[in-house]
């Protein structure tokens, strides 16, 4: 089934990630975790459809297929890259520099199961528009940000509030920046697939 990215509200642009897509974006990852990991190399972008070609900002996440853990999550909030090259270079990321953990080796690449999330351009949000399980937010304050995917919010049964004032301590900040003037908050949307048990 088709899934739409959204734009934010005031953009109407939309990209159509196919399962076509999706799957190749998987492979790509995963082929990708094998090649860097055993060889230090990245390999090379198949032939990719107009969407991949897409500059887009993607999160790449490793779980563990056994006890579904959190082995390693990295991404990105403002699209450089095109969609292809971004999970690449995500992929990469998340295995090798999530500082909460030690590398992924390459024995533990076939015991992980891998996530995208493909995500809309930010846009600002008032703290009563956030939607559980359609928002991800970027909380930001000074120096000091912090993000947490939707996802989040509905694996974790928060409500707003709760999801809010985890991604401000995220930040570094106080539970409740989120409700000061000068705290700025900005939403995005993501399409997230995963690779099949």
């Amino acid at each position: 089934m088709d899934q739409r990215i959204i734009e934010g509200p005031s953009e109407s642009a939309t990209i159509v990630l196919d399962d076509h897509d999706r799957q190749m974006l998987l492979r790509l990852a995963r082929r990708t975790l094998m090649d860097f990991i055993s060889m230090r190399r990245k390999p090379p972008l198949p032939p990719l459809t107009p969407a991949l070609q897409e500059p887009r900002a993607v999160f790449v996440t490793l779980w563990r297929r056994d006890s579904g853990e959190l082995r390693g999550c990295r991404g990105e909030i403002v699209a450089h890259d095109p969609l292809a090259q971004a999970v690449v270079e995500m992929a990469i990321a998340a295995a090798t520099d999530d500082p909460r953990f030690l590398p992924v080796t390459v024995d533990e690449i076939p015991l992980l199961s891998i996530e995208i999330s493909v995500l809309t351009p930010l846009y600002p949000i008032a703290a009563s528009d956030v939607v559980i399980g359609k928002h991800g937010v970027l909380v930001s304050r000074g120096a000091r940000r912090g993000l947490l995917l939707p996802q989040v919010a509905t694996e974790h049964g928060m409500d707003r509030e709760e999801f809010l004032d985890a991604v401000c301590q995220k930040a570094g900040l106080p539970a409740h920046a989120w409700r000061a003037p000068d705290t700025r908050l900005s939403a995005f949307e993501t399409t997230v697939f995963e690779e099949n048990p």
